[in-house]
C-alpha cells in the first residue's frame, strides 16, 4: 500500500491538472445547447478508464446522455464494488456572482473553484485516480471494480434506471460506492447512511386570457399572482407542519435512539446561522435543526414568476403565475403518492376564479443503509486511516434518487463516502472543493479497496 500512497503523493499536481481539464467542460444537462459538451465530458472519463488497462470500457448511448462504463475483474471470489458518479453539472447562473469564471477552475485559499468541483466531478474522479495508483504501480487490485458514470443526474436520471434494469447482470455487485455527499464539517470525516427522497412539482395559475390594466380591471378580476401566494401560504401552518392531507401517513418517526445519535453530532447552531447570514432559524416545531434538515420531510418553493419584472413600473394584472415546489421525503414516503396528494390538495384549495395546473417533474425514493453492513465498516476504517479521526455517521437532507434504485434493482446497499462540505456552494455561484480533500479522497478510496476484502 505504501507504493500506492507514494504514487498518489508524487502525482498530485498531475491529478489536479486532469481534474481541471474535466472541470473546464461545461457539461450542463439542463440545457440542450450543451449536448456536445456532455459528450466531451463522457469521452474524457472513457479515455481515463481506457488508460488503466481495464477488462472492459464502453460508452453506452441512451435516449438522453451517454453512460460511461468500465470494469476490472480480479477474482470472482472477492467483493465487487460498483462506483457510481455523474459528469453532468448544474447551470452556472447567476453568472455575475462568480468571482472567477465557472468553467475556468482556479485555486484560492486551498479550494478549487469551478462548477462541478464538488458536485460531482471532483469527488467521483477520486476513485478513478485511486485505481490508477494501483494499476500504474503494478500493485494487485484487491477487489473487483465496476464504474458507471451518467450525464443526467441533475435532471433526475431519466435514462439510468432503465439502463440498470436492462443491464442488471453487467452491473451485478456487492455494494455501490458513491462520493456525492458532504462531510459533517471540515476535517471531520463522515459517512452518510441515509438520504431523503424527492417529489418535485410545478404549478401554474391561469386567470384572464391576457395581461390586464390593473386600474381598469383591478378589483373585478382575481389576480393569479395573489392566488398563487394564497395557495402557497396554505401549504404549511405557523409551526412548519405541512397541511396536505395524508402527507405524513407513511413517515417513520424518529426513535429515541435516533434522536440521541443526533445529540452527539458536533453541531454549533450559532455558527450555522452566522455562516448563512441569518439572525434566526425556522422549521417544524418539535425538532432540532439537524433533525429538520435530514430526517423530517419538507416543502419548499424553489422559484416563482408572474407579471412585470423589468425596470421601473408597469401597472399590470398578470394573466398567469407559476411556482416550482420541492418536497424532501423520508422513509417510507413514496414520491408518486406524495406528488398525487400535492396535486389533489392544491386543486382542492384553488378558487374557481382561476384555473390551476399541477405537473410532476421528477422524484426519488429515500434510502437508508444498514449501519452493520461490512462495506460501511471498511469505509469507516479507511477514513480513520487517512484523516486520523474516527468518522461520524449521519443522515443527509439531500437526495440521490439512484441510491434507492440500486438497492431495489441490484439488491446492493450504497456506501456514501463524501469528501465535500455543505459549504461548498454546490448548485450556487462559486462552487468549491478543498484541494486537500481531493487528495485525501484519493488516498481514502485506495485504502478502502485495500481493506474491504478483510471485512467480507
Amino acid at each position: 500500500m505504501s507504493t500506492v500512497s507514494e504514487y498518489i503523493d508524487i502525482n498530485k499536481e498531475q491529478f489536479k491538472h486532469e481534474l481541471f481539464d474535466f472541470l473546464r467542460i461545461p457539461s450542463i444537462s439542463t440545457d440542450s445547447d450543451y449536448k456536445n459538451e456532455i459528450k466531451d465530458a463522457a469521452n474524457f472519463l472513457l479515455n481515463n478508464l481506457k488508460s488503466l488497462d481495464l477488462d472492459r470500457t464502453e460508452l453506452f448511448e441512451t435516449d438522453g446522455n451517454p453512460i460511461v462504463y468500465g470494469e476490472l475483474i480480479t477474482d470472482e471470489s472477492k467483493p465487487t464494488v460498483l462506483v457510481y458518479g455523474h459528469y453532468d453539472v448544474q447551470p452556472p447562473d447567476p453568472m455575475d456572482l462568480w468571482e472567477t469564471p465557472p468553467f475556468d477552475p482556479k485555486v484560492r485559499d486551498g479550494d478549487i473553484y469551478g462548477r462541478g468541483a464538488s458536485d460531482d466531478k471532483g469527488q467521483s474522479f477520486t476513485h478513478v485516480k485511486a485505481l490508477e495508483a494501483y494499476q500504474k504501480t503494478d500493485t494487485d487490485f484487491p477487489v473487483n471494480i465496476k464504474f458507471i458514470f451518467e450525464g443526467e443526474e441533475e435532471i433526475g436520471s431519466p435514462n439510468l434506471v432503465p439502463f440498470i434494469k436492462e443491464h442488471k447482470g453487467l452491473l451485478e455487485c456487492d455494494m455501490v460506492l458513491i462520493s456525492d455527499t458532504a462531510m459533517f464539517a471540515e476535517d471531520t470525516p463522515s459517512i452518510t447512511y441515509g438520504l431523503r427522497g424527492l417529489a418535485y412539482m410545478e404549478m401554474e395559475v391561469q386567470g384572464p386570457n391576457r395581461d390586464l390594466h390593473s386600474g381598469v380591471y383591478g378589483g373585478a378580476v382575481d389576480n393569479p399572482a395573489n392566488v398563487l401566494c394564497e395557495i402557497i401560504a396554505q401549504l404549511k401552518d405557523d409551526d412548519g407542519v405541512i397541511q396536505i392531507d395524508g402527507f405524513y401517513d407513511d413517515v417513520i418517526e424518529l426513535t429515541e435512539e435516533d434522536r440521541e445519535a443526533y445529540q452527539k453530532l458536533p453541531f454549533d447552531e450559532e455558527e450555522y446561522k452566522q455562516n448563512l447570514g441569518l439572525k434566526a432559524l425556522k422549521g417544524e416545531k418539535g425538532y432540532n435543526t439537524l433533525e429538520r434538515t435530514s430526517a423530517r420531510p419538507t416543502l419548499d418553493v424553489n422559484g416563482m414568476w408572474s407579471g412585470y419584472q423589468g425596470e421601473g413600473a408597469k401597472t399590470v394584472l398578470p394573466s398567469k403565475a407559476g411556482a416550482k415546489v420541492s418536497m424532501r421525503l423520508v422513509p417510507d414516503q413514496d414520491p408518486k403518492k406524495v406528488a398525487k396528494l400535492f396535486k389533489e390538495h392544491v386543486e382542492s384549495i384553488a378558487p374557481d376564479t382561476v384555473t390551476v395546473k399541477v405537473a410532476e417533474h421528477h422524484g426519488g425514493h429515500p434510502a437508508i443503509t444498514d449501519l452493520s453492513f461490512y462495506g460501511l465498516q471498511a469505509a469507516a476504517d479507511a477514513f480513520e486511516a487517512v484523516y486520523d479521526k474516527e468518522p461520524l455517521f449521519a443522515r443527509e437532507g439531500g437526495s440521490i434518487p439512484i441510491v434507492a434504485d440500486f438497492q431495489k434493482v441490484l439488491g446492493a446497499q450504497s456506501i456514501l463516502m463524501g469528501f465535500g462540505l455543505n459549504s461548498d456552494a454546490i448548485h450556487s455561484p462559486n462552487e468549491k472543493f478543498a484541494l486537500k480533500d481531493f487528495y485525501r479522497g484519493i488516498h481514502t478510496s485506495a485504502k478502502f479497496f485495500e481493506l474491504l476484502p478483510d471485512y467480507s
